[in-house]
């Protein structure tokens, strides 16, 4: 890619984030797109208070951005949770890092490889001239690198260290903060043999805890099969909207004087309301007790009389066979992944393995398109091996943007539906909660990105670049590939620039549900008040994608130096959005307080070892042994770091200590407030197809009336 290409992917990128920011500001200010860009608070019953219909709804306004950055981390955690808040810090990580990066590259390393040796046209023209290849061989300049590798490896740690260690106290703070949650008092166990006296698995939870936990034991909840009743419910909520429909149209009909059609539409509601009557009766006759004994599951909520009680009994082995009586700490009711608490234990292994052969499969489906998007990055090799492409240069301009936009594009479009797939191969993966299920995608979607867009993106280029010179050279093969890892860096540049700014401004804009709600209220919606598109936050998109520019840049950040720059207004940019969205579009359904951070943190340290596997290589290709064999113990540093901090801290997120469990009982305790908290507890936990039915008219108008005008 030359620099007309680069500077083809800034313009568009930059115009069409212009443009898209202008609109969604536009957009905004309108009542009728409160649905789509306030579902928050209006959800929360929260006025909304919008400018009177004048020139001022329609001026764009970017007030929006400096108002982001004005609300406080306090803020977030208090209305949104740590896991929401961990987001926002990924982002400000970003910042923090990337900026002393850029200070670092382009006041000393651009300089150094810029003026390295005399650099043909062509090589201007590559963008060759600002990265390590541009440095000659055995050139004592590369020690400077070497230094700036130290570094920015060591300043990552000491960033590393400082956000888990936050973090950390955080955590404990939020759980403190939240202690009256139910999940602190229960614990989920798995494998409840039947007693053999009464044949039924509840009254063997009962005598087994009171046995063995005598002095915290409180109650229990057991799960039943409830496919049956989920069944009837389906078919009980379709009969009901097919009233509600019919006594819609009904009443039309009788403004418009057109009360003989009405008839038979009325017969057809009093049949359809026998109908609902009888489904609710044989729901309520399958949720009695006498039905539900037959249908119990080897599953139950166990709550305690105290949160040490519970954390005691979640966090130890209960029967001499470790295959029986598995307990662990339930994940909060709103968390619960119901379906998957039918999976028995002893086949959950092959649901798991499953799911990686699914996922392994879905990434190597994905090379086909990775491949083909660096064959039009490739736009030379590609004329020679596809004449008709050379049309393509009688068009001023076209082919730089083919080059330069086009790729990164079409690769951004192609990686859109990935962590909606891995999302759902999650899920049937057998995890207790929501969140684990998240948790999972974000592991598989980081992989898939990292092996589709990051080695494939380098391997693809290289195939493409230099399969001549391998044949004709096979032995110069390996330095060609390690020389085009800074050779893909303008790639990379346009990668950012797409994510960044075309993929954070079309977040902000949200355009698939402006179409959706466009076309909704003008055929089978037409005159019904607006639903509120309120979704949760899609943690399992959000941090691989920003993971993966946060490796992008590490590994650029010595080799490229020019990416930086384009990183760090990638993240401000990213920043604002999601303060924007966090704060008025997504719901927080769960709080794990801060559960994600070790992977997070994984992630990045995976980028940083990654950096330095490279630069050794590098180093050895441009001759420098002893600065590859110097770049070794800092390797074995990144790694002691690593181990330490799994030693230090992650311990700490995936168990409940007993200390901070007996502090919070305490706090309860002079409160009065313990029995209270525990007697609830349990009955939070309700099994959906348990819920008691009740179709009655629904208040529709949830947000209509909250939205003003000044």
């Amino acid at each position: 890619m030359n620099s007309e290409s680069l500077l083809a992917s800034v313009g568009i990128n930059i115009g069409l984030a212009m443009v898209i920011l202008f609109l969604f500001s536009i957009l905004k200010k309108q009542p009728s797109n409160a649905a789509i860009y306030y579902p928050r608070p209006l959800s929360k019953r929260h006025p909304i208070t919008f400018p009177p219909f004048s020139l001022r709804r329609f001026i764009p306004s970017f007030s929006w951005i400096p108002r982001a950055f004005r609300v406080t981390e306090d803020e977030i955690l208090q209305t949104n949770g740590l896991d929401a808040l961990i987001v926002i810090r990924l982002f400000k990580f970003g910042i923090n890092f990337f900026t002393v990066c850029s200070s670092v590259g382009l006041l000393i390393l651009l300089p150094i490889n810029f003026g390295g040796q005399p650099a043909s046209s062509d090589s201007y023209r590559s963008m060759d001239s600002c990265t390590i290849s541009n440095i000659k061989t055995g050139s004592n300049m590369l020690w400077v690198h070497f230094m700036c590798l130290w570094f920015i490896s060591l300043y990552g740690l000491h960033l590393l260290y400082r956000e888990y260690s936050e973090i950390l106290v955080k955590r404990i703070q939020q759980v403190r903060n939240l202690r009256h949650r139910p999940d602190q008092f229960t614990t989920l166990v798995r494998e409840i043999p039947v007693c053999g006296e009464h044949q039924a698995r509840g009254c063997c939870v009962d005598h087994f805890f009171s046995k063995y936990h005598p002095y915290s034991y409180h109650s229990y909840k057991m799960l039943y099969d409830g496919k049956n009743i989920e069944d009837l419910s389906k078919q009980a909520r379709y009969v009901h909207e097919k009233v509600q429909g019919l006594r819609k149209k009904c009443e039309g009909k009788k403004h418009g004087k057109e009360s003989d059609e009405c008839r038979d539409d009325l017969l057809k509601i009093t049949g359809l309301e026998e109908k609902l009557e009888e489904l609710c009766r044989k729901i309520r006759q399958l949720q009695s007790e006498d039905m539900l004994k037959g249908k119990e599951l080897p599953v139950a909520f166990v709550t305690f009389k105290s949160r040490w009680g519970a954390a005691m009994a979640a966090q130890t082995q209960q029967h001499t066979n470790p295959l029986l009586w598995i307990t662990e700490m339930a994940p909060e009711p709103s968390d619960v992944s119901w379906r998957n608490l039918s999976i028995q234990y002893k086949i959950l292994p092959v649901y798991k393995i499953g799911v990686i052969l699914a996922a392994t499969l879905l990434t190597i489906f994905f090379a086909v398109p990775v491949t083909a998007v660096q064959g039009i990055a490739k736009f030379e090799k590609l004329k020679k091996w596809f004449p008709p492409a050379m049309a393509i240069e009688f068009i001023p301009g076209l082919s730089s943007v083919v080059t330069g936009y086009l790729p990164s594009a079409v690769l951004k479009g192609f990686i859109y539906i990935v962590p909606f797939a891995m999302l759902g191969m999650a899920k049937l993966g057998g995890s207790i909660s929501k969140s684990k299920e998240e948790i999972k995608a974000c592991n598989m979607v980081f992989y898939f990105l990292l092996g589709n867009v990051f080695f494939l993106s380098l391997i693809s280029g290289s195939l493409l670049d230099e399969i001549g010179e391998y044949v004709s050279h096979p032995k110069n093969f390996p330095s060609h590939l390690a020389a085009l890892v800074s050779s893909q860096a303008d790639f990379f540049m346009t990668y950012i620039l797409t994510e960044g700014l075309s993929g954070f401004s079309l977040e902000v804009l949200q355009p698939g549900l402006l179409i959706w709600d466009f076309i909704k209220s003008r055929t089978y919606c037409r005159g019904k008040e607006k639903d509120l598109y309120l979704y949760s936050l899609q943690y399992f998109r959000i941090i691989p994608i920003v993971s993966l520019s946060i490796l992008i840049g590490i590994v650029y950040a010595v080799i490229a130096p020019l990416l930086l720059p384009f990183l760090i207004v990638y993240f401000f940019l990213g920043y604002a959005v999601y303060i924007n969205q966090i704060q008025d579009v997504y719901e927080t359904v769960y709080d794990t307080c801060g559960t994600f951070w070790p992977f997070i943190h994984h992630y990045i340290i995976v980028a940083i070892i990654l950096m330095q596997i490279t630069m050794i290589g590098l180093f050895g290709l441009k001759s420098k042994p002893a600065a590859s064999v110097s770049t070794i113990p800092l390797l074995l540093l990144t790694i002691m770091f690593n181990e330490y901090c799994k030693i230090r801290f992650l311990p700490a997120f995936r168990s409940h200590s007993i200390q901070n469990a007996v502090e919070n009982d305490e706090l309860d305790e002079k409160s009065s407030e313990m029995e209270h908290s525990f007697d609830k507890a349990i009955e939070e936990y309700l099994q959906p197809c348990l819920v008691p039915v009740s179709f009655t008219q629904s208040d529709s108008s949830l947000y209509q009336p909250l939205i003003t005008s000044w």
